[in-house]
């Protein structure tokens, strides 16, 4: 008999650990008749089902979010209809509430396996394996059938579930998910984790021994999916001591934290992380204090600014933080004033994103109370609310397209805190760059790099005037600093005959002498060139208003800061 856990994934550099979690759990007794299988909601449903068809399930399994769930109950209709022999049960937090509603929607499926499903997995496999003869599926805590619901299972103890890593090879250039807690001891009215009323930890040595796995084995990232890693300051430090004093250079481990809550001796210990170590996610969600009473929030927003400052001064972790539109009080303009609170904090990323109203969740029940209309359909994003239109929801998903492109790529590092000066905020900034891809149609062109430049250098020419070589300039060096670019791009012009000259006797002089570029020892001046690039720049291109200094800067890609991957300048004198 062959069970097939199938999971599908946002992107192929994502993985599916709850699937792999399962089959661990099962055991080696039952191992040979468990197959994984991985997808992504990019892939057409038809290649899926023959996929699956050409694999010959008995059983399948699908592993739900509300990222996939739209592609599985498709899927659902499809494989009965050519696979009309093989059982369909389905799991994960799409489905673990409202579970009845969903069977009676799919008379197709077998079950629904609820909430955690390490145990209820494997007693589901002993059932087909050797039990179904003798006994019924309604004595399995956990599932809904289309009679009912059997009971709730009993949670598992951490340190119970088998470490599913070993053959690394599978997992390259994909995000490696780690598990170390699950509960959360927060309530917030938008998330599934506030549900989980118990934490539960993974032991440290055995935490520590699964971490130098990942160490030895010097994959690129570690993304821990606790939902707040920081809440036990003993267990945090333990194991960011752990990783520092292990650190391979290589390996970096990204962690989702409440900001306000870290103490001195955390902060301490990150300052003395390697760049790009760490990585720090942190949910602001609001800076209005009566949004965040009405989420059930706990947060001093002057602390966390603080405390995000002192890591950003560190200027080693880069941090990640997240706004939440469509929350309750929240109108337009206080979400805008929630993002430029956020924006003044400088962190590496600032992520834009929209209520979705999941089920199960607090805030579904609230959602009537605050006239926060959502979609139907999975993801259940936000709509209006009481205090949003729909127009200003549409005019700030514009706007998250502005700061997805512009500020979270780190492409444009200098040409931004220039353009801040002739905007009343940040926040105006983006939304007038909206307001222009729009009107010009841009929203539906090409989002290559370097239309981006010549975009933004489009839209400075009808606000700057007077500063248009300034903003080339800045544009200039933006792009030298993230690519090593083959040509030049079309709106910095041909060297001059004088400044070819230049160049080319630079790297006649570091052929011999290797003043600058110490790190190509072996390189001739040819293969010189094809690893670092000298430009000339007309401004200060280190300074947020125009500055004349003629400057000439060499950019090495050997070497590259790793929170932002911008390659290391040196002033040519």
């Amino acid at each position: 008999m062959k069970f097939l856990l199938v999971g599908i994934n946002a992107k192929f550099i994502h993985t599916n650990p709850a699937i792999r979690s399962l089959k661990a759990y099962a055991g080696p007794e039952y191992a040979e008749h468990i197959e994984i299988a991985e997808y992504t909601i990019n892939q057409y449903p038809r290649d899926i089902l023959a996929d699956i068809y050409r694999k010959s399930p008995d059983v399948i399994g699908f592993s739900c979010y509300i990222w996939n769930f739209d592609v599985v109950k498709l899927l659902i209709k499809e494989l009965k209809k050519v696979l009309p022999n093989a059982d369909i049960w389905l799991g994960g937090p799409e489905v673990s509430y409202h579970a009845d509603e969903t069977m009676r929607q799919f008379p197709e499926l077998l079950g629904i396996m609820v909430g955690e499903g390490e145990e209820t997995f494997k007693s589901l496999m002993k059932w087909y394996l050797h039990d179904c003869k003798n006994s019924q599926l309604q004595d399995i805590k956990g599932l809904q059938l289309q009679n009912g619901f059997t009971g709730v299972a009993e949670s598992v103890d951490m340190d119970s579930i088998p470490f599913f890593y070993s053959d690394m090879s599978e997992y390259k250039d994909r995000i490696i998910y780690y598990e170390s807690s699950r509960g959360c001891p927060y309530s917030c009215s938008y998330c599934l984790s506030s549900v989980e009323k118990t934490l539960r930890f993974r032991s440290l040595p055995l935490v520590k021994k699964e971490l130098q796995f990942f160490l030895d084995k010097k994959v690129r990232q570690v993304k821990f999916i606790d939902r707040t890693f920081n809440c036990d300051h003993d267990r945090t430090m333990e194991i960011w001591r752990y990783i520092h004093e292990h650190d391979n250079g290589v390996t970096n481990f990204h962690f989702e934290i409440a900001a306000d809550i870290l103490k001195e001796d955390e902060l301490d210990l990150l300052k003395e992380f390697r760049p790009g170590l760490a990585q720090l996610e942190i949910g602001v969600q609001s800076t209005n204090l009566m949004t965040i009473d009405a989420i059930n929030r706990r947060m001093d927003i002057d602390k966390l600014r603080r405390i995000v400052e002192s890591v950003k001064a560190g200027r080693n972790v880069h941090e990640h933080l997240d706004l939440i539109v469509g929350l309750p009080y929240e109108d337009y303009d206080s979400f805008k004033k929630s993002f430029n609170d956020v924006y003044s904090m400088e962190p590496e990323q600032l992520q834009m994103g929209f209520l979705k109203v999941l089920k199960g969740a607090k805030m579904e029940a609230d959602a009537a109370k605050y006239g926060i209309c959502y979609s139907d359909q999975p993801p259940y994003e936000v709509l209006f609310t009481d205090w949003l239109s729909y127009g200003e929801v549409l005019k700030l998903k514009q706007v998250e397209e502005m700061v997805e492109l512009y500020y979270n790529s780190n492409q444009f590092t200098h040409m931004l805190p220039a353009m801040e000066h002739i905007f009343d905020s940040p926040f105006d900034m983006f939304e007038k760059l909206a307001e222009f891809y729009d009107k010009k149609g841009y929203f539906v062109a090409s989002p290559a790099r370097s239309f981006r430049y010549n975009v933004l250098l489009e839209f400075l020419s009808e606000r700057d005037t007077e500063n248009t070589d300034f903003y080339r300039s800045l544009a200039l060096y933006d792009m030298y600093l993230r690519e090593n670019l083959k040509s030049r791009p079309d709106f910095a012009g041909d060297l001059s005959e004088d400044e070819k000259s230049r160049v080319k006797a630079f790297f006649e002089i570091e052929e011999k002498e290797r003043k600058y570029l110490p790190g190509y020892a072996d390189f001739d001046r040819k293969q010189l060139r094809r690893n670092a690039h000298l430009e000339f720049f007309a401004f200060d291109v280190n300074s947020s208003v125009p500055i004349r200094k003629e400057t000439a800067i060499l950019f090495d890609y050997s070497e590259r800061n790793p929170l932002n991957m911008e390659a290391r300048t040196i002033v040519i004198r």
